[in-house]
């Protein structure tokens, strides 16, 4: 059971094949270049490779606009590389997930251009047409302020088409019986060829109606029903990482009361409630987060992120909130993205604080969920804001101080890399944190490797203790008769904070922690008294028989950093 449950004590990292390592020297990431990195992820500790969209693509959405399902992008190289690559990881223990981007596809595939010629052609009903421009045309737009509408007039169909997102990105009509069978022969085909699961791009608008006439979308739910029975025939232990940014009320539309739709879904409500406890160091919003998304099937998941590849969306927000995380994080209107995000990295965000990235980073690995970590965050890269729109956070791997920071030898990379300022990869690469004991990549294989020991935070239920300082957030989880417990101090100041861990036979009492030789034993009223410094956070296992047995070792460890304390 527990490893059909896979994804719950999962470590995933997301990376784009083209920019991450080019082997054949034209300057562009394949999975040649990858295969040779796979060592370096294995070392990290991560447990899934997350791959951004691969196929065949004209590349003007970074590949989201694919023109072909079954196929490999001839610059990443071909079918047998990737299944070379899936082998790899096979051998590593590590799994794959790939990007299920099912909503469009780009104007120039088959389906489309098929559908355009002719009222009569099969994949005319794939898309979504009108004739006259419908009355909604200008309300919708995924992207504000760089999209204009979503109907466009296609001359050759004489008609206009649909497209939530760019104009070149045609909806497929989702509700087309054809089209979901499609859908699910993508599914067979890649996990035919050792895929684990997808992150399927976009869900909430992949089972919506579309058409001219649809004024409210409506979810078709069974649709997920669909997709995860499908899986579970092919391979029962596939999973889809549903896309879904939504409001807490429909999120067990998503998973499924009974938990038969998608396995796991980001919790994006959290994560900008996350920013904004950061920003405002007040814990209280997040902690009301937390308590909304927390009603879940026992064999969901959330996936816990921190920055992805698209802007820190900050929709969910109230204004005012929107407005404290912006003064703190993106305060000039080049850092702002459609009117609603921030298109910075974590790094930059945080000014390169190494005390405010351990804090970041601590917290997406101890909130309820799987830890879902950004290509290069574990480096602390940084972004270029001379890119266009999100392009800025897509820049290439930081590998080393040789040129183009070890990730192409071709003189014409197909992104530039970061080579000035404090995050330029003479700086910031991967080359030199390894050799050095005290880098952030050493630190976040560390973190991840105990991240992975405390399963409570994936399988257990979890309970947020109650302190009168909202900048300090203790969370403690219980599952198997076990107990962990996580305190986070989100302000410069060092805090002093007293609570009680209520549990049978005083295994409360005790905490021990897992990250330094500084324990815990409460006091004679059962409450435990502790200073945690500005932006720190603790890592602590609660009780447990085998930490009692020991407990003379750990009293005397308590009083040894007791008395140097004083």
């Amino acid at each position: 059971m527990i490893d059909d449950l896979w994804y719950k004590n999962g470590v995933i990292y997301c990376l784009s094949v083209g920019t991450y390592m080019d082997a054949n020297c034209d300057g562009v990431g394949d999975f040649r270049g990858l295969l040779r990195r796979l060592d370096y992820l294995h070392g990290l500790g991560i447990t899934t490779i997350w791959l951004m969209p691969f196929q065949p693509s004209p590349g003007k959405d970074d590949g989201y606009d694919i023109s072909d399902y079954y196929g490999v992008d001839p610059r990443y190289g071909t079918l047998g590389d990737f299944v070379e690559f899936t082998h790899g990881c096979q051998q590593r223990g590590i799994r794959v997930i790939i990007d299920l981007v099912v909503n469009h596809t780009s104007d120039q595939h088959a389906w489309f251009q098929s559908a355009r010629r002719s009222k009569d052609s099969p994949h005319r009903d794939w898309y979504v047409w009108a004739d006259k421009r419908p009355a909604n045309a200008n309300t919708g737009m995924v992207f504000p302020g760089v999209q204009k509408s979503t109907w466009t007039r296609d001359k050759q169909a004489g008609a206009w088409y649909f497209h939530r997102f760019y104009d070149f990105q045609p909806d497929l009509n989702t509700s087309n019986p054809l089209v979901q069978a499609e859908i699910l022969k993508i599914m067979g085909f890649w996990i035919q060829l050792g895929v684990s699961g997808f992150r399927m791009d976009a869900v909430p608008f992949v089972i919506a109606t579309k058409g001219a006439k649809v004024r409210k979308p409506v979810e078709q739910y069974d649709m997920l029903r669909m997709f995860r029975e499908f899986l579970q025939w092919r391979q029962g232990n596939a999973i889809i990482l549903a896309e879904a940014n939504v409001i807490p009320e429909t999120d067990m539309e998503y998973f499924g009361r009974d938990g038969d739709r998608m396995q796991m879904m980001f919790n994006f409500h959290v994560n900008q409630h996350l920013f904004y406890a950061m920003a405002a160091a007040d814990s209280r919003p997040l902690a009301k987060a937390l308590a909304a998304t927390r009603p879940r099937p026992a064999t969901a998941q959330w996936g816990l992120f921190l920055r992805n590849h698209d802007e820190l969306d900050l929709g969910r927000l109230t204004k005012a909130q929107r407005e404290t995380v912006f003064k703190a994080f993106g305060p000039d209107k080049t850092m702002q993205l459609y009117d609603r995000g921030i298109r910075r990295r974590l790094a930059s965000m945080l000014g390169g604080d190494r005390r405010r990235l351990e804090l970041a980073y601590s917290l997406m690995c101890t909130l309820p969920g799987t830890p879902v970590i950004r290509y290069g965050d574990e480096l602390g890269m940084g972004d270029n804001l001379d890119l266009p729109e999100r392009n800025c956070t897509r820049t290439p791997m930081q590998w080393s101080t040789e040129p183009n920071a070890g990730f192409t030898e071709s003189d014409r990379p197909c992104m530039p890399p970061i080579d000035k300022g404090p995050y330029g990869y003479e700086h910031i690469n991967a080359a030199s944190q390894r050799r050095d004991p005290n880098s952030l990549l050493n630190w976040t294989e560390r973190i991840i490797r105990m991240r992975k020991e405390v399963p409570e935070v994936g399988w257990g239920d979890f309970k947020v203790i109650a302190t009168r300082d909202p900048a300090v957030l203790i969370i403690r989880y219980d599952w198997r008769n076990n107990s962990v417990l996580f305190m986070h101090n989100l302000a410069e100041q060092p805090r002093e904070v007293s609570f009680a861990v209520e549990l049978p036979d005083d295994a409360g009492r005790l905490l021990v922690n897992l990250l330094t030789e500084d324990h815990s034993r409460a006091g004679d009223r059962g409450r435990h008294t502790l200073l945690i410094e500005g932006y720190g956070y603790r890592w602590y296992r609660v009780g447990g028989l085998d930490y009692l047995l020991k407990r003379s070792d750990i009293d005397s460890k308590i009083s040894r950093t007791s008395r140097q304390t004083s």
